[in-house]
């Protein structure tokens, strides 16, 4: 079973990202399981504005990313927020995979079925379960199954502080809540690939 993680830091490679050492998690926990995990850093990436999963010009890294995600029985977006909301990159992930809506595999069924996903968050006094919200809401339109708690976040509280990686509080939590994440998406991706979601009734 495969996994790809796109991470939506503002940051480009290689500054460390604080939402990567959070998604390190999930991913870890994923890996223990025997899960294959393949990361994608967005920003990194040429990702052209659109909403379809062809190349919009010369260079458009989006086409590779698209055949990763179809690849992948597990999907984690990890996001930063920024003013309450999730990052720029991950708006514009979101909208590119909305291309996947108009496709189908060979059997009718939309080809983000049978897939599961969910959401890391990190961020210092925003509103994560806002973040998860649209995030997931998204991706459920564009039909992944998004399993109970399959979110993990991270956010210092009130007022400024220090970053999770500089130690700020709550980091057990954050952590013990990942691998909940990572248990329940593997749980319902097995699932899933044991007994598939049929197309949609005509």
């Amino acid at each position: 079973m495969k996994a790809l993680v796109i991470n939506c830091t503002l940051k480009k490679s290689p500054e460390t990202s604080n939402t990567e050492a959070l998604f390190r998690t999930v991913t870890e926990q994923l890996e223990r399981e025997g899960v294959e995990v393949d990361v994608v850093r967005a920003v990194d990436l040429d990702l052209a504005p659109g909403v379809v999963s062809e190349a919009v010009h010369d260079g458009d890294d989006w086409p590779g990313v698209h055949e990763k995600l179809l690849a992948s029985e597990i999907l984690v977006m990890a996001s930063p927020t920024w003013l309450g909301q999730p990052s720029s990159v991950a708006k514009r992930v979101l909208e590119r995979m909305e291309g996947m809506m108009s496709e189908t595999d060979d059997d009718g069924r939309p080809v983000a079925y049978n897939r599961v996903a969910g959401v890391v968050v990190t961020g210092n006094e925003d509103g994560a379960h806002h973040v998860i919200s649209q995030i997931t809401g998204g991706l459920q339109d564009i039909g992944y199954t998004i399993p109970g708690q399959a979110w993990t976040y991270w956010n210092q509280g009130p007022g400024p502080g220090p970053s999770f990686l500089e130690g700020g509080s709550g980091q057990d939590w954050s952590r013990s809540t990942g691998r909940a994440m990572a248990a329940n998406l593997l749980g319902v991706a097995r699932a899933l690939a044991a007994r598939p979601l049929g197309a949609p009734p005509q």
